[in-house]
């Protein structure tokens, strides 16, 4: 594999960073609520080798507060790509990497995986989860793998077959993996197994050995017929699918997207059912929950989703699973969203937002702190 360092210290582990400001979210914010943000139109930077972005499919941000993208080279068409094509079309541009590191300030710091690998790779990017020990994992949902590469891009551990399924309660095949977390103590990686399955399933993150899996309330998935979304009606007993993202918190707790039913619903690490909240229950389509992002204070205070469907973003207070507001709107302008796929937040409270079509960005919002309320 080919990867592409602009940065002079970059190593195969994390990356120990020791950045001039040291300001914790909780000094700079407090007790207010962080529902108001603005767009930083100059993040990132101009990428550099002539590269352009296909399909924002996942955000990450890691230990360092750097933020790792993986995006779509596959979706760039010849006009957006007319540098590489023969004869050349174009003055621009090249596809970019898949997986790209940014520093805080913008900057690429490395580029790994299509088209510049000679490995297998797979055919749709979607997720990507930083570890605690600096390894990359990634899902190829229609590949249906999820793959663990070391900082610099060296494959660790796969994760199910490519282009093998075998429905929602085979143990050690996937199907249609969308997204990815670690619990670093116990050793084990979680999977929102869930466009082909209907299911989060737990593996340990050295061996890929099995160990348990659920579907919706905690009870044993099935792959049966499902009527289509009716929001008058009561809540499924099954994920649709998508089941399209998951987080595990501080104190345990594992929510999961179920995208379609426009909820979350929270499980204890076992898999044992706690609780469920509905967010634009009105929403058809793609439904209004596509990706879960929690506040870096202490306690994990806030909650925010990502909704394709309603090109926003959604606040909520964890405790309670309650909306308390929301940003965003649809648009091609910067701090506006097309299909808004995924969202990440680093430790000072800035959240970048990724975008599938139409955009193909990634948009860096910082929060306002109201200082009258100071």
């Amino acid at each position: 594999m080919l990867v592409i360092m602009i940065c002079s210290t970059c190593s195969d582990g994390p990356k120990q960073d020791n950045p001039a400001d040291q300001t914790t979210y909780d000094e700079v914010y407090g007790s207010q609520i962080p529902t108001k943000f603005e767009v930083d139109p100059f993040w990132p930077k101009r990428l550099p080798n002539n590269w352009i972005l296909g399909e924002v499919a996942g955000v990450a941000t890691d230990a360092n507060d750097h933020v790792w993208i993986v995006q779509r080279p596959g979706t760039l068409d010849e006009r957006e790509i007319g540098a590489i094509q023969s004869p050349q079309a174009a003055e621009c541009c090249s596809p970019a990497p898949s997986v790209i590191e940014f520093d805080p300030d913008g900057n690429v710091l490395q580029a790994w995986g299509n088209p510049d690998t000679t490995q297998q790779w797979i055919t749709l990017e979607h997720g990507i989860f930083i570890d605690q020990g600096g390894n990359v994992w990634i899902s190829g949902a229609p590949d249906h793998v999820v793959l663990k590469f070391s900082n610099v891009g060296k494959l660790l551990l796969q994760l199910g077959e490519y282009g093998q399924t075998d429905g929602s309660n085979n143990t050690t095949l996937l199907g249609g993996p969308a997204d990815i977390a670690v619990d670093t103590g116990a050793n084990e990686v979680y999977i929102a197994d869930g466009y082909g399955n209907r299911r989060v399933i737990v593996f340990d993150a050295t061996s890929g050995e099995y160990k348990r899996h659920w579907g919706a309330y905690g009870e044993p998935p099935h792959d049966e017929d499902l009527p289509a979304y009716n929001p008058g009606e009561q809540p499924l007993k099954s994920f649709r699918n998508p089941v399209h993202a998951l987080r595990i918190s501080v104190d345990n707790l594992v929510y999961a997207a179920d995208r379609v039913n426009n909820r979350i619903q929270v499980f204890n690490k076992d898999g044992s059912f706690v609780t469920e909240s509905f967010v634009a229950t009105e929403t058809l389509g793609a439904g209004a929950v596509w990706d879960i992002e929690l506040s870096p204070d202490p306690n994990q205070t806030y909650m925010y989703i990502a909704d394709g469907m309603n090109m926003k973003v959604w606040i909520l207070n964890r405790s309670s699973l309650e909306v308390i507001g929301s940003f965003g709107h649809g648009g091609r302008n910067a701090g506006q969203f097309g299909w808004i796929h995924n969202l990440a937040m680093d430790s000072k409270g800035n959240l970048y937002t990724t975008e599938v079509r139409p955009g193909k960005r990634i948009q860096k919002f910082r929060p306002v702190v109201d200082e009258a309320l100071d």
